[in-house]
């Protein structure tokens, strides 16, 4: 892209009148792919912010449909939207927001069969998952093409974030949490609740990371984790290591994507 049209002007104006970013910045958004993984709590505002960034094309995964109980936090979805699957309503809803922006769906769970063949056109992948076995399978999938991939979790009234680049020296999802929980030992989001300000700020936060990545800017959430408590209204920053163990990228690695 040479440069933009003049309602593309108007439409960035606010990112070209920012240092650092000016219309170079915003022609690289344009030109940039980013999936999301789950368009639920975290997967809604992060969409939405990013289409409205002008990411270029976004590719959204989820397997489910639209429930009831969804929309107290899943702000990309509508009450008219209930039953459908929820691409296909993200997509609709990105689309009248911004229609620069191209939205490719993939309404399936993601897996290890299919995991490489999903992030193999994407320059970031952003973790909205719900559920630590499908970040397994994306950390590995990103590890093995050096993808960016951009975490974030949230739990009643928690929520955290970091950003895993894979670079020498840094640590992956795997070198923080070296195995999956057992089935049952985390409650359901429905069985211990979630306040819905959470998922929209750790999704802010997914957001920034993604466009520093993208535009080569500011200082990412590598090595670091953020902390978030609503109920205390503190965040807290944890450092956080590369496991010279580590079961995908250590010096014995070999785990593969289990």
């Amino acid at each position: 892209m040479d440069r933009l049209s003049k309602e593309q002007r108007q439409r960035y104006a606010r990112h070209i009148a920012l240092p650092n970013f000016g219309e170079k910045g915003q022609r690289k958004i344009l030109e940039s792919r980013v999936l999301c993984v789950g368009v639920g709590g975290l997967g809604s505002p992060v969409v939405l912010y990013l289409a409205g960034a002008g990411v270029g094309t976004l590719g959204i995964a989820d397997s489910d449909v639209l429930e009831l109980p969804n929309l107290q936090r899943q702000v990309v979805h509508s009450s008219g939207d209930v039953g459908k699957p929820k691409v296909e309503t993200a997509k609709k809803r990105l689309r009248e927001l911004n229609p620069d922006v191209t939205v490719e769906t993939f309404h399936e769970r993601v897996t290890a069969e299919n995991v490489h063949n999903l992030v193999a056109d994407y320059d970031v992948v952003v973790d909205g998952c719900d559920n630590p076995e499908t970040r397994y399978v994306l950390n590995a999938a990103c590890y093995s093409a050096k993808k960016p991939f951009v975490h974030g979790s949230i739990f009643r009234y928690e929520g955290r974030a970091t950003t895993f680049t894979y670079d020498p020296g840094t640590p992956c999802y795997r070198c923080i949490y070296p195995s999956s929980p057992p089935p049952g030992f985390l409650p359901s989001g429905a069985e211990a609740g979630i306040a819905s300000p959470v998922p929209g700020l750790i999704g802010m936060i997914q957001v920034a990371e993604v466009l520093k990545l993208l535009l080569g800017e500011g200082d990412l959430l590598v090595g670091r984790m953020v902390l978030y408590d609503m109920l205390a209204m503190t965040f807290r920053e944890v450092r956080i290591a590369k496991d010279p163990g580590c079961s995908l990228c250590g010096k014995e690695a070999g785990a593969g994507l289990s």
